[in-house]
Formats: structure tokens, sequence, C-alpha cells
């Protein structure tokens, strides 16, 4: 069978919403990790067949198909096409399958899987309200509502069923939530993420111009403690999760190259990792987040590997409840799950997190000299992908 190569990896260091990335636009925010993709690699920029981005709030600025408005913004020739998809948050993690799968295929050789999202400039809060009072209604249909009667879907009601489903206290989702700002300082500190990180201007939306690159990770609590995290307010009464324990509304683009042999010798690349296994994976809608977790089991089946055969995990922390679940049922060892933090400190920039935790967990293998690496993520309406690639 043909196989997949990742050649390339990088992303931006993560905004804080209205931060140091908010004036940019997320159209040449994404040109700037497509442009770093092809320095990286080394790659002609004609041999890039397409591109394929992840997006989730598809409007205004990130409307009109970002990834090929993306492809214009960048230095790729203009006869490289670009798509955009959304699989809600696993959009760019998406976003490599169908690039694995297409040089698979043969059909192309190159092929840049990308996202981005600008949480600042595309409000995920306000955007709901601009379609209704617009009078363009709403996704939930009748046919959606006569079979799942009861509130909108909602990944905060999911998150708050998912603690009680599994049993999760406050105060072991407050203590996860403190792990992931420790892991990600210790992990900036120590200059792991340099090697994945995009350098950009720093570009306020607001405020005076300030001259200097944005090189870490915005949103990390460095001064983080237990006693902080867990006097934050309930979001709701009687729950267990706080905006401590959800992951940071955050701006970033991410992005892999990825290859097949004939691609390899003809960018005369040396591969990052081969993508081993790749998994699609729909739950139930209403509690929404936990799709991840029987999701692994079916991917690890297929694969014809076990929980131990895998040396670093990354599991998206859209919400505590997620990751601490994923740990409790599939019986990882913990110490190998986002092991330099994850969304809780890192931020997750939506429609870009899945490229960005695989940027991540192939730099991670490299750094500590492991083979196997396992990635996954919720993602609206009770879906889950689950990729497992090997170090080369």
């Amino acid at each position: 069978m043909a196989e997949a190569y990742i050649v390339a990896a990088a992303r931006t260091a993560g905004g804080k919403r209205g931060g140091r990335l908010s004036g940019w636009h997320p159209v040449d925010l994404a040109a700037q990790v497509i442009d770093a993709l092809v320095d990286r690699s080394g790659a002609d920029p004609a041999l890039v067949d397409d591109v394929i981005m992840g997006c989730v709030l598809q409007a205004g600025e990130q409307s009109g198909c970002i990834g090929r408005m993306a492809v214009l913004a960048s230095t790729l020739p203009q006869d490289v096409p670009g798509v955009t998809i959304d699989r809600q948050c696993g959009s760019s993690q998406q976003a490599l399958h169908f690039a694995a799968q297409a040089v698979m295929s043969g059909t192309m050789d190159c092929v840049i899987a990308a996202g981005v999202e600008s949480m600042s400039r595309v409000s995920m809060t306000k955007l709901p309200a601009v379609y209704r009072d617009a009078g363009l209604g709403h996704y939930m249909s009748p046919a959606i509502h006569a079979r799942y009667p009861g509130p909108d879907f909602s990944q905060f009601m999911g998150a708050e069923m998912m603690s009680e489903k599994y049993a999760l206290s406050k105060d072991a989702l407050d203590r996860f939530s403190l792990q992931s700002h420790q892991r990600a300082k210790a992990a900036t500190l120590e200059g792991v993420f340099t090697a994945e990180i995009v350098p950009v201007a720093v570009r306020m939306a607001e405020g005076p111009a300030v001259d200097s690159m944005h090189v870490a990770d915005e949103g990390i609590r460095m001064d983080a403690t237990f006693e902080g995290i867990s006097a934050v307010k309930l979001l709701r009464e009687g729950g267990s999760i706080t905006a401590a324990s959800a992951s940071q509304i955050c701006d970033g683009a991410s992005g892999v190259m990825v290859v097949n042999a004939r691609g390899l010798k003809a960018l005369g690349a040396t591969p990052l990792a081969r993508i081993h296994h790749m998994t699609v994976f729909g739950g139930d809608p209403v509690i929404m987040l936990d799709a991840p977790l029987p999701a692994t089991r079916h991917a690890l089946k297929k694969a014809g590997m076990t929980i131990d055969d895998i040396d670093l995990f990354e599991v998206n922390e859209a919400f505590a409840p997620v990751p601490v679940a994923w740990l409790q049922t599939t019986g990882a060892d913990p110490a190998r799950l986002n092991v330099n933090g994850g969304a809780i400190s890192l931020g997750h920039p939506l429609g870009a997190s899945g490229t960005k935790l695989m940027t991540t967990l192939v730099h991670a293998l490299h750094q500590r000299g492991k083979r196997w690496g396992l990635q996954t993520m919720c993602e609206g309406g009770g879906q889950a992908n689950v990729t497992i690639v090997e170090r080369m």
C-alpha cells in the first residue's frame, strides 16, 4: 500500500482573544504558515498539488473559501488550488486525513493540510446572533429536533454530561487544568516549542503598534495555582466546569506538508513521520464530546495495536473532562498524554487545532526519541478523528 509522510509541520504561537495576533487578517496568518512549510521542507512551491484548510467559523474574513484565499496571499503560484473543510474542531485533522488519502491514492504527490481560526475577528459567540438577526435560521432542522428532542446541541452541556457520566470531580478537573499550565510553562521555558513555532509579527487589533515578534503562546498562566484555578466561577450552578477547565479562545494557524514516495523523491526532503492509521468516528451528538473514547479503541483495533504500544498522545483539551475521561477509559499512561500541555493552557484555535496538535506531536516524538504517536479530538455533532503516526 502506498504511504504518506509528513515532511514539515509548523504552527503559530497561540494568541489570546484581542491579543498579539488579533490584528492579523486570518487569510494572511494562514499564508504565513503555508510559506513556512514550503521553506522548512525545501520544496519547490510549484510541486504543491493542493492546499486543504480547516476552518470552523466560515464567515466574514474567513469566508469565500479561505483555503484558496490563503494560497493567493502566500508565495505559492496562483495555479495551486485551495479548498476549505469543516469537521468542527477536527477540521484540520480531517484536512490531514484528506491530504494523506490523496497522496496515498497517487492522484497527488504533495499536499499541504492546514488550518486557521481568528476567534478575535470572527467571534464564536457573536456569529449565531448575526445569522439569527439576518433571518438566516438555524442548523437544527425539524428532523433533527424530532430525533433528538430537547435543547439544542451544546458543547458546554456536553462537558457537564461527560463529568456526570464518568463520575469526574471538579477537583480532578481543576488538577488536570493546573497540570496543563505547568507542562506548557515548562515546555516554553525550556524552548521545546521553538522548532515548531513560526515567528510572526505582533499585530494588535487595538492599541499602539508593537514592534516585536510573536513567538510564545500567549495564554499560558505562568503563575497558575490550584487555589486560583479552583476558585474560578462555575459555568453552571451545581456543575463542575469553569472557564479554567475549558480550552482558551485563541487565534492561530498551523499546517503540515504531506507527500508520498514520489513526492518525497521530487522534494528531496527527509520525512519527519509516516502516517500509519486514520479513523473518523461518529458518536452521540447530545453528549457530543466523548466520541474520542470509542474512536481510540476502534482505531487501535484496526491498526492492530494496544494503548501501551503508543509512546505519546495528544488529546485535545476542549474541556478537561475529555482527556480525563479518555485516560480513565483507555488506561493510557498519564505521563504520555499532552506532555507539553494542551488547549487549556495553549489555546484552541478551532479549525487550526488539528494540525496544531499534530505539529506538537511530531516534534515531541523527535525530541524525546519516541516512535509512535496518537492524536484525537472531540468535534461538534459528536465526532472524532484519530491519527496514528510513526516517527521517521
